[in-house]
């Protein structure tokens, strides 16, 4: 009896709304995977052709018999520079968001939620100007500083005195496109942690750090980290703004942040496509879009794992 109430309650709209929430659903299905499926076909040849060297070679030299093309170089490169990214967004990220939550007065904290929220709808390509005119006189004074007191590490090396395109600045322009995205994600994890467990961390003495310690950021955990997996797929597929700053190298650049020269797949298709040989350099970079599209989808996988798991941990 109780079941067939509750089948005659539901509205008719309800039904609609679901029948279209499904399909809409469904659609962003197919077409993620009709995308995967066009790369994958006109990858074939490029796969046949080099084989698992395609993966493991860092050159693209089209003009070979045979062609001595990979893109090692530019997997390592876009996880490199996303790294650096990571390195400097999320300790940003966490203590804006900090400030905003529990710190700021109520006016500041709304104005610099909108101004955070505005951020993240600038266009890559206006950040890549501004990046290319305005950031890169500063980011070479840094970039000096650097190495002048922290050379001693490998990390900061720069033997060339060349401090321009270099993947730092790349990293910092990827940093400044994240923020506003973790930002967001943590600050609104962060507001809804209960005041009930904040007024009784409160009113046991604790002071704001021990508070957020054990309360605020593991209430908040897999959120954060669902909003810092965000930002780093922004950072992997990220190509106009980065390639503004960054100097194409088509070499492994394994650690040397502050030399000049760099790479990522999406930066080695926007700077390749304009000036394609043929059919089978352009059989090449979708072969590179094909992996960068796997690489994208195993880091939102990994990135649900551990959202669920942080999840369950609470």
């Amino acid at each position: 009896m109780r079941r067939e109430m509750r089948q005659t309650l539901v509205h008719p709209g309800d039904k609609v709304f679901t029948s279209v929430i499904t399909a809409s659903a469904f659609a962003a299905l197919l077409v993620l995977a009709g995308i995967a499926v066009f790369l994958g076909l006109q990858a074939i040849p490029a796969f046949q052709s080099q084989g698992l060297a395609f993966l493991s070679t860092t050159a693209w030299d089209i003009n070979t018999d045979p062609p001595t093309v990979g893109i090692f170089g530019m997997l390592y490169g876009s996880v490199l520079l996303a790294v650096i990214g990571l390195v400097i967004a999320v300790p940003a990220s966490l203590l804006l968001s900090i400030f905003i939550v529990f710190l700021a007065p109520m006016k500041l904290s709304r104005g610099l939620t909108n101004l955070i929220d505005l951020m993240a709808a600038i266009p890559s390509v206006i950040l890549g100007l501004w990046a290319f005119y305005v950031l890169n006189g500063p980011a070479q004074e840094w970039q000096a500083l650097l190495h002048d007191y922290l050379g001693w590490i490998p990390l900061f090396q720069n033997d060339s005195g060349n401090y321009l395109g270099t993947p730092f600045i790349a990293g910092v322009v990827l940093a400044i496109m994240m923020i506003p995205i973790i930002t967001s994600v943590t600050r609104e994890v962060l507001g809804r942690t209960p005041p009930e467990l904040i007024n009784a961390a409160e009113s046991l003495g604790c002071s704001l750090w021990t508070m957020l310690r054990y309360v605020a950021l593991p209430y908040g955990r897999g959120g954060i980290v669902g909003g810092v997996m965000l930002g780093l797929g922004r950072a992997l597929g990220e190509t106009i703004a980065v390639f503004f700053v960054l100097k194409i190298i088509y070499e492994t650049n394994w650690y040397h942040i502050i030399e000049s020269g760099g790479g990522s797949v999406a930066t080695l298709i926007v700077s390749r496509f304009g000036e394609v040989s043929g059919p089978f350099e352009l059989q090449l970079l979708l072969a590179a879009g094909f992996f960068l599209f796997i690489m994208t989808l195993v880091v939102n996988m990994i990135a649900n794992a551990i959202v669920a798991r942080t999840g369950r941990l609470k």
